[in-house]
């Protein structure tokens, strides 16, 4: 069996116009060449696809069905083709980007919207992960960006441009301890248990750590729901709280009277200079740094 495209696309015009001189027409063909090309398909299929005995084709029941899976059938040849022109133009067959998981809040999805319009035929695969582990996913190659915090150090094969800044908050329950005092001593926060979203990796401490005791947790929202039910206090980024309103009627900001920790940040695009990037990588590193050009 060897059926084209051509042959798909003329049975479709057939079915559509409900005879071979209409599609002749429509598809700027002579009428004998739409006619033997349904023979030749009929052949190829062994199936009957049309009754001829009067003015006009008719479709039988089999090229009713057959017609129902046609188009779909030439959007993905077409999908498909556009695909592989784009392959061969340097186009990466997926995109792995990283998100480290404090971060979700900040309209990330923005860069996603442009990639997916500047390439609709890209895959795209977006991973939520701590701060620590989502740089490891970018050394191992796993992901080709990483949307993170900045950090002081840099591994020597990284690359970035700062994309906006994000802010992180300390909070606790309204009923909490903590939360029952207007400022807080060093003291008193080395003594609360914190809840801090670390590494998956046990060995590798948790930023942003202030307490003796300490629970882990992979992501800020399961952070949360354990700070609700006053099993803790922690870091939650300061967009969470903006996005959803009846947090802040639970949660209280905390105040630190004997010291003021860093939490303001950049957030960086970060990316491996070593790894080789395809024409959707470049163009959003392109896009990232002519607009931080533009906003200056």
């Amino acid at each position: 069996m060897n059926i084209n495209q051509e042959q798909l696309i003329i049975f479709k015009t057939v079915m559509e116009t409900g005879s071979f001189s209409a599609a002749a027409r429509k598809l700027g063909k002579v009428p004998s060449a739409v006619s033997m090309s349904i023979a030749n398909l009929e052949i190829d299929l062994n199936l009957k696809l049309f009754k001829r005995a009067g003015r006009e084709p008719v479709p039988t029941a089999q090229a009713r069905t057959l017609f129902e899976k046609t188009e779909q059938l030439l959007i993905e040849m077409n999908q498909w083709k556009q695909h592989a022109v784009a392959l061969s133009t340097g186009l990466e067959s997926a995109l792995n980007i990283a998100v480290v998981s404090e971060l979700l809040h900040t309209h990330w999805t923005d860069y996603i919207s442009l990639l997916e319009h500047q390439f609709p035929e890209l895959q795209i695969n977006i991973f939520s992960a701590p701060q620590e582990d989502a740089q490891k996913m970018l050394i191992s190659g796993a992901a080709q960006f990483a949307l993170m915090f900045e950090r002081e150090q840099l591994e020597s094969n990284e690359q970035f441009v700062e994309l906006k800044r994000a802010a992180l908050v300390p909070v606790a329950s309204k009923s909490y301890a903590l939360a029952q005092h207007a400022s807080i001593r060093f003291e008193q926060i080395l003594q609360s248990r914190q809840i801090v979203v670390a590494s998956r990796d046990r060995t590798i401490k948790p930023e942003l750590l202030y307490s003796k005791t300490y629970w882990r947790t992979d992501n800020h929202h399961s952070a949360c729901a354990l700070i609700m039910q006053n099993l803790g206090w922690g870091v939650l980024p300061l967009e969470m709280l903006n996005e959803n309103p009846q947090l802040k009627h639970h949660l209280k900001i905390l105040n630190f009277a004997d010291f003021t920790p860093k939490f303001e940040y950049f957030v960086d695009l970060v990316w491996n200079r070593e790894s080789q990037q395809g024409a959707a990588a470049r163009f959003l590193i392109d896009h990232v740094r002519n607009q931080r050009k533009n906003a200056f």
